[in-house]
């Protein structure tokens, strides 16, 4: 089969023929349908000291099992988050980690709906929203950000404001329906807001935790790192609150599986519409690297092998 690797920081990526792996105890083998590509593992790749297998979210085929499986067989189709190599024509899925996908859609809608929506819908719940509030989101045309923009609609935001790299992805995200659009580079986001997922980190801290009102919340869910100042959050009594989804996968599978299912009903009812930036066939997996760290995509970037 083909693989998806690297050979030093920084890349390049290239393909290799490797075999088929077995499924070990509780693993899925998955032929993949889609991959989707997120900003932390494009990160790693330019920052992580020794090459690391290149993982991410993964829809496609059950096609072998290992023993102590029960939630699912060879033929079925699922979707989740993989730790090792999943940039490959089949890859090996924790059996915790995965979700079933409907007979009605495609794998490239589930990457960009199940995976994504996830954080976006445990960020959005990690920062308690009340109806008639006010929402920031930073990367708001991101894959999981343009989500996120959707889903304070269906918990009741009166007035959400999507942060972006570029003001060119503005049309994008009041399409979604944002109400405002600011730019990381203005020097005042001139917005007062409830609580702000973010996504981005670093010294878009500072910005994002200016805008909340008194007693606001920040949720950072981003892999990006920065510093908080404790003064910053005293004054107006604002907190922080971080949020990681393999947490919830591995310790609350229960909410894990509620969350999945409101996604899929969400979906149904029209309420929240994942968009796809582009697929990029395997071989090209440098291109859709390329597309994330340049901050280019509107919505979700996925491979497809």
């Amino acid at each position: 089969m083909r693989r998806v690797r690297y050979g030093s920081t920084g890349g390049p990526l290239f393909l290799e023929e490797v075999p088929v792996p077995e499924p070990g105890p509780d693993e899925l083998l998955l032929r993949c349908e889609a991959i989707g590509v997120t900003l932390p593992v494009v990160r790693k790749v330019a920052e992580a000291a020794e090459p690391i297998p290149l993982g991410g979210e993964l829809a496609g085929e059950v096609v072998a099992v290992g023993g102590g499986v029960t939630r699912f067989r060879a033929g079925e189709r699922v979707t989740g988050l993989c730790f090792g190599h999943g940039y490959a024509d089949f890859a090996l899925l924790h059996e915790v980690m995965a979700s079933p996908v409907p007979d009605d859609a495609d794998a490239v809608g589930a990457v960009a709906l199940v995976r994504s929506g996830l954080v976006a819908l445990g960020a959005l719940t990690a920062a308690r929203p009340e109806p008639g509030e006010a929402a920031l989101v930073t990367a708001a045309a991101s894959g999981v950000g343009h989500l996120a923009v959707q889903l304070a609609r269906t918990r009741g935001a009166t007035r959400v404001v999507g942060a972006v790299s570029d003001p060119a992805k503005s049309d994008f995200v009041r399409a979604l329906g944002a109400d405002d659009v600011v730019t990381y580079d203005q020097d005042d986001w001139g917005v007062r807001v409830d609580y702000a997922l973010d996504a981005v980190g670093g010294e878009l801290l500072t910005p994002a935790i200016a805008s909340l009102a008194p007693g606001g919340r920040l949720v950072a869910y981003s892999s990006g790192g920065g510093t908080i100042q404790a003064y910053d959050l005293l004054v107006g009594a604002k907190s922080v609150i971080g949020f990681q989804m393999a947490h919830i996968a591995r310790g609350k599978p229960e909410l894990y599986e509620r969350w999945r299912r409101e996604l899929w009903h969400l979906f149904e009812d029209g309420a929240l519409k994942p968009v796809v930036h582009k697929k990029f066939a395997l071989e090209d997996a440098a291109d859709a690297h390329a597309t994330i760290e340049s901050r280019a995509n509107l919505g979700k970037v996925v491979l497809v092998p």
